[in-house]
Formats: C-alpha cells, structure tokens, sequence
C-alpha cells in the first residue's frame, strides 16, 4: 500500500511538473528549460542527501548516471514535442511509452503481471494509434509531435528501469547520480549547437518550478519502486498525464477532435488497467 501511495502522488506531482515544463517551453529554448531546470532539481537533491538515509555506492551512482543520459534524452523529445503539439496529446502518449517498457523489463525478469495489465499494454499501443490521427491542416506538425513523444517515452522508460536497478541501501544518491549526468548532456548539446541557456524574460520561475516538482517526482518514485514492483510502481507512475491533462485544459482550454479524446482516453484506461492488475 505504501508503494501505491507513494506512486500515486508522484504521477500527480510528475503531471504538474510537464505543465509547468511545456509552459516554459513556449516562450524559451528547450535545452534552456531542460538545462535550468535540471539545475533546480539538483539543488533540491543536495539538500536532501543529508536528511534522507542513504550510503553512497559506486555501482548504484553509475546507474543513477545511466538513468540520468536516458532521462534527459526523454525530457529534452518531450518538452520539444510539448513546445509543437497539443499537450493533452503528447503527455499520454509519452506516458503509454514509458509504462509499457518497465513491464516488458519487469517479464524479462521474471514478474508476472496479471492478464489484465498485459490487456492495458495493447490498448495502449491502440491509443497511440488513434491520439495520432489528425487531418487538420497542420496535421503533419502534430504526427511529427507523436512521433518525438514516443521517443521521449522511451527514454522515461529507460530512466525508469535504470534507475530501478540501483541498489536501495543507496538511497537518494542514484538521484545526485542521475541529475549530475543530465545536466552534462545539456551542456554538451547546447555548446554542440552553440545555443545559450538563457531563458526568456519572465520565465525562469516556472522552469524552476518545473524542475523542483520534477525532482521531488523522482524521489517518490525512487523510494515507492523500492517498496514495490517495478512493472506496477512504474505504470501507477505513467499516471501522471491526468493532471497534465486537467491543468491544460483548466488553464489553456484545450480541445481535441473525437478521434483523439478517444485515444487520449483509452491511453489513460491502458495505463489504468496495467496498475489494477
């Protein structure tokens, strides 16, 4: 119960994070958003090391490090598939992604989940399907934004998995581990790309935000896989595009075609049937 607890509210703080994120995304450079805000989370995690029990162990920081690579290559598809399609399609598909490789890592390891949440996996695949469908006449933009969701959810997953293997005698240190990584990718694309991470006026307070909540995100998630599942923590998880979807559409008032409420609804009923099982 714990583990679902934990879960649970890390979905809600992850969806509040991508709000805040795809927000900043529309009025700064992508790598300037990832990059400050991967700075915040730091911050946020060094302060924590001390008060959260914890032991620091190489092969545990390595995954952290790996995990990191594999975050930020996701964070850096999704908040430039939020800056160019609708977010209320984006976050679910990115999250259908991301919930559907823990659980093939989790069968690869021997877990095995309930028929119902193998059922959610091929809904989800569905949902993608249909959240695609677009014949407006900048329908290519919004494929080409599923496309790099997908992708993005890839490199959640990824994080998702790495992470998990980490030792849990080591705490939040696979976390310091992982932003350290993150941010030496960012720095590296943006003198690769010569592009500045200064952010647009007005804008710096909602990416910290954005990255505060998204680190805080990652400490429940660490601490609820440790407690539970991996192919059931990491779906509960992919949750998250139901407050993403509620903020965009209480704040931005975003509509969708038939065609892709429906997608959108059966990707979050995939993502919920996968955490019933």
């Amino acid at each position: 119960m714990t583990a679902v607890i934990l879960a649970t509210a890390c979905a809600v703080v992850y969806g509040t994070a991508d709000f805040f994120g795809g927000l900043a995304t529309r009025r700064s450079r992508v790598l300037a958003v990832v990059g400050l805000s991967q700075l915040a989370g730091l911050a946020l995690i060094l302060s924590l090391l001390p008060a959260l029990p914890g032991v620091f162990q190489a092969p545990s920081v390595l995954w952290g490090f790996a995990a990191g690579l594999s975050g930020a290559a996701g964070l850096v598809l999704f908040y430039r598939s939020l800056a160019t399609g609708v977010m209320s399609v984006v976050a679910p598909t990115t999250a259908v992604t991301s919930a559907a490789l823990p659980v093939g890592f989790g069968l690869l390891q021997g877990e095995r989940p309930e028929p119902v949440a193998l059922l959610g996996v091929a809904l989800g695949l569905g949902a993608v399907l249909l959240i695609s469908q677009d014949h407006s006449p900048d329908g290519k933009g919004s494929k080409s934004a599923v496309l790099t969701a997908l992708a993005a959810g890839s490199g959640f997953g990824g994080f998702f998995i790495l992470l998990a293997m980490a030792s849990p005698e080591a705490g939040l240190w696979p976390l310091a581990g992982a932003r350290i990584s993150s941010i030496s990718l960012v720095l590296l694309l943006a003198l690769a790309t010569r592009r500045a991470l200064r952010p647009a006026s007005g804008s710096l307070a909602v990416i910290v935000a954005a990255g505060v909540l998204d680190m805080t995100a990652n400490v429940l998630y660490l601490l609820a896989q440790q407690k539970g599942m991996l192919s059931l923590v990491a779906v509960l998880v992919s949750l998250y595009p139901a407050s993403t979807l509620l903020l965009a559409r209480q704040v931005l008032g975003e509509r969708l075609r038939a065609i892709q409420l429906a997608g959108v609804a059966c990707a979050l009923g995939a993502v919920a049937l996968i955490a019933a099982s």
